[in-house]
């Protein structure tokens, strides 16, 4: 299934209706090069889940934790970001976080082979064209398959 971005508005409002479908134990994988939105698209899933805390990209900490809003869904999102990795995503346990994964949904920009680590995931590719709008294929697997509607 493709999807049009054409703005950061969209993307955001895109990411909203991915983040109302979250549930504790979840995994979305985010692929796409630099500037594609990947970041943008994880704040629009965190603001449809529910969770406080700026949400930016996590680079230099690997993963950043953020717990859910007072009077929200209850579930904490763990935002990954695996560019230093180097697409060696091994298990997300050895991150050390204080979050156990299965109560959290969990996003990974730069996602790209973390399919192994569930069969269970949304895969989420965005393409950046020349006119600076995005275009989203979402590829959904597992449980996702029958979760996910256009």
């Amino acid at each position: 299934m493709s999807v049009e971005l054409r703005t950061e508005g969209d993307t955001l409002r895109f990411g909203r209706r991915i983040g109302a479908l979250l549930e504790p134990g979840d995994l979305v994988l985010l692929s796409g090069p630099l500037g594609a939105g990947k970041t943008v698209l994880a704040k629009g899933i965190a603001d449809g889940l529910g969770v406080v805390g700026r949400v930016s990209s996590p680079t230099f900490i690997i993963a950043r934790e953020h717990r859910p809003a007072p009077g929200g869904r209850g579930i904490p999102l763990v935002h990954v970001d695996a560019y230093r990795l180097g697409g060696e995503l091994g298990q997300l346990d050895d991150l050390d976080l204080d979050t156990e994964l299965v109560e959290a949904a969990v996003v990974i920009e730069w996602g790209e082979g973390g399919e192994r680590l569930s069969e269970d995931h949304l895969l989420v590719t965005l393409t950046r064209r020349a006119d600076d709008s995005r275009l989203a294929e979402v590829t959904p697997s597992g449980n996702w398959a029958t979760r996910w509607r256009p």
